[in-house]
């Protein structure tokens, strides 16, 4: 079911009244229906795939907890390996079967695996980590096995973050799920107005970006560095509002019921380097990879090789998480390489800004950020890898066309529409950026009752009447 549809709007106002209006024993159990009603309004069938994890990692923190030395490590592997071998099956057995083929082809052997046509169930990676876990936290001892069946079951399958995140840990989740929350007029308020940003940044900008994005990246070979450069710059935008809108309305709408999900975007493009980029884009998953695969493997507290390989290995791994594709891959090993290279060059870095004084300036490595962001993201946007590698070659071919507009090619929209999608995400960017330096927010819920009503009435009609609409998917859907 689709946040962006109005079938999640009758499901969000029924659940969420129906939340208020049930007892607090009854309301797991409703919560637990509404999610599975949920997910298999995507394909009925995959509730089978999670049921199965749900079962075996229910089990397991059972088993950890009351096992003893190696027996308890035992339990964690078996889990992890369910968790893993459902994702390597439906996920990544046609893309390592595809590189295996490549290979016997190579010494004229034929690959004896059959190619296994699944559709990749919605959400799959998100949901796996979540349930991974809290296997893990059970293991380190930071968090006890729930034995109420139903109250794990609706740990993992949540609704509002079931398919594409915040990706939570049991400690945060698991007993607020227990807790009985009473209506509270100012916290509802306070999710529905995140719920409105959210649908703001997804119909409004992110699907209107888009088109053009769509346009250009289906053929890009038809088009010249200043296209392929408004249409890259665009994407990144346009991932940034459709990811963090989905996040937004997931917080917003479990908030609503007084469940509070952790924060996952905290203005990324305002970061001045790739480390702070990470540290405020889709910080569930930065942050898992950090606790899980990071730091188990030394972190930083090991030798500048080791540090290097750390960093990444995590974000080669981080790349295939997101696609079973070369092109992921790419990206991930990219933002690996820019970490690795940042960091040994941070020293020589900051003393040649200092010398040249312009250590005060914040906007040139915030630019600098972006751009490198911006390039990583045609990897992650391409079809294919041949693509990729044209609009990589072909984004700085061009030059000295770059500020140069008559060389500007169609691009699908009309020069009115363009101009617009960029309005909306210098829009975008000013209202955060004054929201980080002066509260406007808090500012704005001070403001007389009949303004702030106003003013909600205007955002929903801003967003019926400027929202692209079409059943148009979230991009992270299919990690």
């Amino acid at each position: 079911m689709l946040f962006n549809s109005i079938q999640f709007a009758v499901f969000f106002v029924v659940v969420t009244a129906l939340y208020f209006i049930l007892s607090h024993r009854f309301r797991w159990i409703l919560l637990l229906a509404a999610s599975c009603y949920f997910y298999m309004a995507f394909v009925p069938v995959y509730i089978l795939i999670l049921g199965f994890t749900i079962f075996v990692d229910y089990f397991a923190g059972i088993f950890i907890q009351n096992a003893q030395g190696r027996k308890r490590k035992l339990f964690l592997v078996c889990s992890i390996i369910a968790n893993l071998g459902v994702l390597a099956i439906f996920k990544y057995y046609n893309f390592l079967n595809d590189n295996f083929s490549f290979l016997l082809h190579g010494f004229a052997l034929k690959d004896p695996l059959p190619y296994i046509s699944i559709l990749l169930p919605i959400g799959l990676s998100f949901h796996t980590f979540q349930a991974m876990s809290y296997t893990i936290e059970v293991y380190r001892g930071n968090q006890k096995a729930e034995r109420h069946f139903g109250i794990y079951s609706l740990y993992v399958m949540f609704y509002p973050q079931l398919v594409a995140g915040p990706i939570e840990r049991p400690q945060n989740l698991i007993h607020q799920l227990k807790e009985n929350h009473a209506f509270d007029y100012n916290r509802v308020t306070s999710g529905l107005r995140l719920m409105a940003w959210g649908f703001f940044k997804k119909a409004v900008i992110a699907d209107r970006l888009s088109i053009l994005v769509d346009n250009v990246y289906s053929h890009p070979q038809h088009y010249n560095g200043i296209s392929l450069v408004i249409a890259t710059g665009f994407y990144t935008y346009q991932i940034y509002c459709d990811f963090s809108g989905y996040t937004d309305i997931a917080i917003g709408a479990a908030r609503v019921m007084g469940i509070a999900l952790m924060q996952n975007f905290n203005n990324p493009f305002q970061s001045k380097s790739l480390s702070e980029f990470w540290g405020r884009w889709n910080i569930s998953l930065s942050t898992w990879f950090r606790d899980y695969l990071y730091i188990p493997l030394g972190g930083n507290r090991v030798s500048v090789p080791r540090h290097a390989f750390n960093l990444f290995i995590v974000f080669l791994i981080g790349g295939l998480w997101h696609g079973a594709s070369w092109t992921f891959v790419i990206w991930g090993a990219l933002h690996g390489f820019y970490l690795v290279f940042g960091f040994i060059t941070e020293k020589p870095r900051n003393r040649i800004m200092k010398v040249l004084g312009m250590e005060r300036y914040d906007i040139i490595p915030m630019l600098t950020t972006f751009s490198l962001v911006s390039f990583a993201c045609i990897f992650f946007r391409a079809s294919k890898i041949s693509d990729a590698f044209y609009v990589a070659s072909h984004v700085f071919s061009s030059i000295p066309e770059l500020f140069h507009f008559r060389h500007l090619q169609h691009m699908g929209v009309s020069n009115a529409y363009l101009v617009f999608s960029g309005l909306l995400v210098v829009f975008l960017e000013l209202t955060q950026f004054l929201d980080s330096k002066y509260s406007l927010f808090s500012k704005f819920l001070k403001q007389p009752t009949y303004v702030r009503w106003a003013f909600y009435y205007i955002a929903l009609f801003v967003i019926g009447v400027m929202g692209v609409y079409g059943h148009r998917e979230f991009i992270y859907f299919q990690f």
